[in-house]
This record gives structure tokens, C-alpha cells and sequence, in this order.
């Protein structure tokens, strides 16, 4: 893989901005957008960038900062579920803190922000607060975001706890947007100011690239993953107003920050040291690229997955078609099409050849190796096309012939019979996990299997597309494997329950 992206570099730049920024307070505020950990499409949209940058800047940091997670109660209700990773929010947030206490970082609290008694929201408080997490409660902030006398007054942030931290840098994070981390920060600001104390507030957001072109496929990337929350990438006008320099922003930042500006300068009582939103931002991402033609390749490929994703989602009732159409437009913005993905014709063309022999539509896979050759792999009478079309590639990648069968009958058939017989499962086809462990079953006496077995790292990267949904399964094993995989908005088959 050509990399467009130097980790390290950045690591230095970014850690070095931030310690400048804290100089100026006793305690500084981060506000941290995207995601902390495995940040894939930070991954994908610059080759080179290691997806727990992020974490590993914190960890230079450590000794110096604490980390508070903002969690919005309606999320909990709603049952909201993380893309990557096909878990809901509320078990992502018990994620984090595994992963951050993993890499030594100190996990100050959890915040349900906007909570309001939702029933749901109290028996996620009653859970952390079981495993020994603290927790916070804040309401909907009075007044926001008009009425500033308000808002700065004791019946709006006063009348929410103020949180009890120690360190100069306080990191605040969230499962995903819409959290209330801003809420939080300035409520925390409300709260420091009338103890006494020089606090300040900064924003860590790695996307939209500020010191990037409006039209870079880069930061049309961001406009492509946010299409359900109808981000837009514009020109910063108080930036431009105020150095006369053209920096990019997001229209919720721009649109938001004179109000943010009166809150913080209502609460510090003087002129707040920010002339923009880009001035609030301490995102040093774009000097770590090194190759820019390889960062506008690999965005523009996270466009399409991001097409292909929309619907989905759309076909699946997730989101509207509005949210669908704006990421059709996007993709003709750049002059983009479904194919210009390698996998997805490959795949399209095997499923049109078998339903003419078949007179029938069969789902098929297609995944590209590390060497640029495409592999194949249909439902058969065993496994599904997602688990034939890896075992394919775990063959094709170590020489195994064609002709060999890595799983005989002898171990296939008792799973079979088992699901279907004895579990009352109506899915007959073995689907990627199941076939793995059959796998790694005969690589105990088959040393063929174990070859290919072996071989499953080398996978990691790969790109593949399905002609049809995956199930919720093959989803979670192909995230499992490292595979980036993309699919077509076709159901599987006629079932509601049994295919999904």
C-alpha cells in the first residue's frame, strides 16, 4: 500500500500544539470529536495514519490529563448503534473505557447529558455506577442557545453538577456526535470560572482538514460520513473576516460560534482570545500528509463505501431518502460511479452470469488480494458466499488448488445438522465464523487447513462487495478480519427474520 500520511509526524505536531495551547490556562477544556480509538475512516481516508493515533497522542499526555465521556440520554433510548463496529452506543461507552484504562489513560467520570428520567438512560447510570464508574446527571441547559443571561446564570449550567477534576488537560469524548461534550465543557468553564480558576476551552476535530481545499475529496469525505447529520464543509467566514485567510470549517461550527464566543466571554467576564472557529481548533491532521494524490485516491474510494453504506441503511428503514440523495449527489460531485470501486463489477458480472445458468439470483462476493487479483465465491450447498469466497481467497493466497476441498463433508454436514436440526436454525448455509471454526477444527489434523488458517491475516485491508445485505454475523466477522467490505441494498432473500 502507497502511503499518503505520516503518523509520526503528526503524533509530534499535534502533542507540541496542544501543551502551547494549555500554556495559556490553568486547565484547558479539550473538546474531542471523532472517534478516539480505531478510526477507520481516519484509516482509510489517509493511508498511513494509524487508526489509535489518537490514543497514543494521549498517551504522551498522560500524566497531564483525565478523560470525562459524554453520553446523550436520548441515545440510550433510542438504542442508537455504532456503524463500524455494529454495537449500540450504550456498550460502546463501556468499550471506551476498557480500551482507554487498557492504554493507562485515567477515566475521570461518564456524563448522561439532557437526561431526563428516560427509563433506559436510569438503568445504563445504575449499571455504571454497579461497576464503580461515576456518574453525572445534566439536564437540558435553560435558556440555550439564545438567551445567554440565562444560560450563564445558576438556573442554567449552575443547576448541573459541577464535575471534579484535577488535571490541566481535561479530555472530553463522546460514542459519537450530538453527545453534549460541548455542553459539558462549558458547563465545566461556568463552574471553574466561579471557583476562581483560569480554565479554557479548545476543540480537537480531526474533519473537515481546515488548512485543506473546501473541495478536496478529503474533506468531501467528511460531508460523505455525516450525510445523516447534513454536515456541510464551508469557507470560514470569521476566520477570513479576522487574518484574511481562507480556512474550512463545518456550518454547525460556523453557524454556532457567536453564541459560543458571547457564553465564554459571559462566563470569563473578558474578550475571548478566539476570532473563529478555526481559531478554537487544535487540529494539526493536515501536516501529516506526504502525498496528496494518494489521499484523494483513498478518499474518494471512502465516498463510494460511504454511497454504498446510505443504502443500506436506507433500505433497511435507518435513514430517510433525503440522506440517500444527498450522498448520490455527492458521489456526482466528483464525477464518482458504484464501479469505479475494483470489487464491485467483478461481483455484479459473476451474479448475472449464474442467474442466467440458474434462473435464479445467487449472492456473490468478490474480494481484491493484496496483489490486485479479484476472488470469487458464491452461496453453495454448504456455506454462504461470504465464507466461500474468503476460504477462496485463503486458497488462491497460499497456492492451494482449486481441487482441494479444505473442509471434507465429514465436518461441514454435523454443523449443518446441528443448526438446522437440534438449534432450530432456518439459515442451512454455514455463514464466515461457523466456517473459520470449522476451519481451525480440521487444521488440528490437516495441515493444509492450517496453512490457510494461517493465512487469515493476510486479509486484513482487503476490499470486498457482496451483491447482497450481509447478515448481522458476516458483518461482525469481516470487521473482526480487517476486511473492508461494502454491499449492495438488496435483501439476502425473501425472509423478514431468518436471513438477517
Amino acid at each position: 500500500m502507497k502511503l499518503g500520511f505520516d503518523s509520526q509526524k503528526y503524533l509530534e505536531e499535534q502533542s507540541k500544539f496542544i501543551l502551547e495551547r494549555v500554556n495559556n490556562f490553568d486547565k484547558l477544556y479539550l473538546e474531542f470529536g471523532g472517534k478516539l480509538i480505531f478510526d477507520k475512516h481516519a484509516k482509510r481516508c489517509l493511508p498511513g495514519f494509524d487508526e489509535n493515533a489518537k490514543i497514543k497522542l494521549l498517551q504522551k499526555l498522560k500524566d497531564k490529563l483525565e478523560v470525562i465521556i459524554a453520553f446523550y440520554a436520548g441515545d440510550i433510548e433510542r438504542n442508537k448503534i455504532r456503524g463500524d463496529f455494529g454495537i449500540s452506543y450504550d456498550m460502546d461507552v463501556l468499550k471506551l473505557i476498557d480500551d482507554l484504562r487498557t492504554h493507562g489513560l485515567e477515566i475521570n467520570s461518564v456524563v448522561i447529558t439532557r437526561y431526563e428520567n428516560q427509563p433506559a438512560a436510569t438503568v445504563f447510570i445504575n449499571k455504571l455506577e454497579q461497576m464503580g464508574i461515576k456518574v453525572y446527571k445534566h439536564s437540558k441547559t435553560k435558556g440555550y442557545p439564545t438567551d445567554v443571561n440565562t444560560i450563564v446564570s445558576d438556573e442554567g449550567y449552575g443547576q448541573n453538577p459541577y464535575i471534579e477534576t484535577t488535571k490541566p488537560i481535561v479530555v472530553v469524548t463522546a460514542p459519537g456526535p450530538g453527545s453534549g461534550k460541548l455542553a459539558t465543557c462549558l458547563n465545566q468553564l461556568y463552574h471553574e470560572n466561579k471557583l476562581g480558576r483560569k480554565v479554557g476551552y479548545s476543540k480537537f476535530e480531526t474533519f473537515p482538514v481546515w488548512n485543506m481545499p473546501l473541495k478536496h475529496p478529503l474533506n468531501i469525505a467528511y460531508e460523505a460520513a455525516t450525510v445523516d447529520l447534513k454536515d456541510v464543509n464551508m469557507v470560514d467566514s470569521f476566520h477570513l473576516e479576522a487574518y484574511n485567510e481562507v480556512t474550512v470549517n463545518y456550518n454547525r461550527d460556523i453557524e454556532t460560534f457567536p453564541v459560543l464566543k458571547r457564553i465564554i466571554e459571559k462566563i470569563t467576564g473578558e474578550e475571548s482570545m478566539y476570532k473563529s472557529p478555526t481559531d478554537m481548533g487544535v487540529n494539526r491532521i493536515g501536516f501529516g500528509i506526504i502525498d496528496d494524490e494518494v489521499i484523494r485516491e483513498a478518499s474518494k474510494q471512502e465516498i463510494i463505501r460511504r454511497y454504498f453504506k446510505t443504502g443500506i441503511e436506507y433500505k433497511k428503514g435507518l435513514c430517510d431518502l433525503d440522506t440517500f440523495d444527498r450522498s448520490k449527489l455527492i458521489m456526482e460531485e466528483l464525477d464518482l460511479k458504484p464501479t469505479d470501486r475494483a470489487v464491485v463489477e467483478p461481483a455484479r458480472t459473476y451474479a448475472v452470469e449464474l442467474e442466467k445458468i440458474k434462473e435464479a439470483t445467487i449472492p456473490v462476493m468478490a474480494l481484491k488480494l493484496e496483489n490486485g487479483e479479484i476472488v470469487l465465491g458464491k452461496n453453495g450447498s454448504a456455506m454462504d458466499a461470504i465464507a466461500a469466497c474468503v476460504i477462496n481467497a485463503l486458497k488462491k493466497y497460499t497456492g492451494i488448488s482449486d481441487d482441494i476441498h479444505l473442509l471434507s463433508p465429514a465436518i461441514l454436514n454435523p454443523i449443518i445438522d446441528l443448526k438446522t436440526k437440534k438449534l432450530g436454525d432456518q439459515k442451512s448455509l454455514l455463514d464466515l465464523e461457523e466456517v473459520l471454526i470449522a476451519l481451525s477444527v480440521s487444521a488440528a489434523f490437516n495441515p493444509i487447513a492450517q496453512e490457510a488458517l494461517d493465512a487469515l491475516a493476510s486479509l486484513k485491508g482487503c476490499q470486498a462487495h457482496s451483491t447482497v445485505m450481509l447478515s448481522t454475523s458476516n458483518e461482525s466477522t469481516l470487521r473482526n478480519l480487517d476486511i473492508d467490505f461494502t454491499a449492495d441494498n438488496v435483501f439476502a432473500s425473501s425472509n423478514l427474520f431468518y436471513d438477517k
